[in-house]
């Protein structure tokens, strides 16, 4: 059992010295000591490294913490990395990002997937796999020639998320589909009931359609979705559970769930814009 531990995120790339701090495990080199002979551990430092050397920094980091001690350096962790190329960036802009997350006690293979930065919020959205790159690695066999090539495959193919916000800024809404969207997207979050087949969550639609920035008041795809990502994600709304008692929406902070959440609500808004 593991829950999220500690987080740094900053607008400037992260040192290594900073990263050790905030998620040792990053450095671990071999595998926890319950791992059997088969089990290949995967230096993620080593992979920082290498992605810096192609223009991608760690600009933010995480790690869990697992209630037996003796896996805290070798727990599951996420990086996100950006590319550094651009000095102009303006509140608006869309940069690309890879989300890397592994773990060498078992808790997680070695996943890099493709992702996007959105400067007017600083919102990480992590981009549907199937479409935009993505490479998971177990922890088996030559494990770290197959992260190596499969970062090279991400690497190539990840800049056509970038598309997305131009596209889908373009697909207008109906309140129909805007709030089909919310209602998956608190079920994507909270999940449902399965006698009545309504969300789980204290706050209605309504509420996750209400934006918390004027530029993000638009009925596009684009603006739809990340008010919905950032409301599901970030909390910090009022409303009342099923059974009437007040509660206040919590930040979705553990590393699976953020990944889980983030990946359905991209599904659903590549629906969307492919069914339109």
């Amino acid at each position: 059992m593991t829950r999220h531990f500690t987080n740094l995120s900053s607008d400037r790339a992260l040192t290594e010295d900073q990263l050790f701090k905030v998620a040792p495990s990053i450095f671990q080199t071999e595998a926890h000591e319950s791992r059997s002979l088969r089990f290949r551990p995967i230096p993620t430092i080593e992979i920082v490294r290498g992605l810096a050397k192609e223009g991608f920094l760690p600009f933010k980091a995480g790690q869990s913490i697992a209630r037996d001690v003796s896996r805290h350096d070798f727990t599951k962790h996420m990086v996100r990395f950006r590319k550094v190329d651009r000095q102009d960036l303006v509140v608006g802009d869309n940069i690309m990002e890879l989300v890397l997350v592994n773990g060498n006690d078992g808790s997680s293979a070695y996943k890099l997937d493709a992702g996007i930065f959105r400067i007017a919020c600083l919102n990480g959205m992590i981009v549907k796999d199937k479409d935009y790159g993505s490479v998971k690695v177990r922890h088996s066999g030559d494990a770290v020639s197959k992260v190596i090539e499969g970062s090279y495959e991400v690497l190539q193919s990840a800049e056509r998320a970038l598309a997305a916000p131009q596209d889908w800024s373009q697909i207008e809404l109906s309140d129909r589909e805007r709030h089909a969207f919310a209602r998956g997207a608190a079920i994507e979050r909270w999940g449902v009931n399965e006698e009545t087949n309504n969300p789980l969550s204290p706050v209605g639609p309504a509420q996750l359609l209400s934006a918390r920035r004027q530029a993000d008041t638009g009925r596009d795809l684009w603006s739809t979705f990340n008010v919905l990502q950032e409301n599901v994600t970030r909390g910090g709304l009022h409303g009342r559970t099923a059974s009437g008692r007040r509660h206040t929406t919590r930040d979705v902070n553990g590393i699976d769930q953020n990944v889980k959440v983030n990946k359905g609500l991209w599904e659903m808004a590549q629906w969307l814009a492919d069914n339109r």
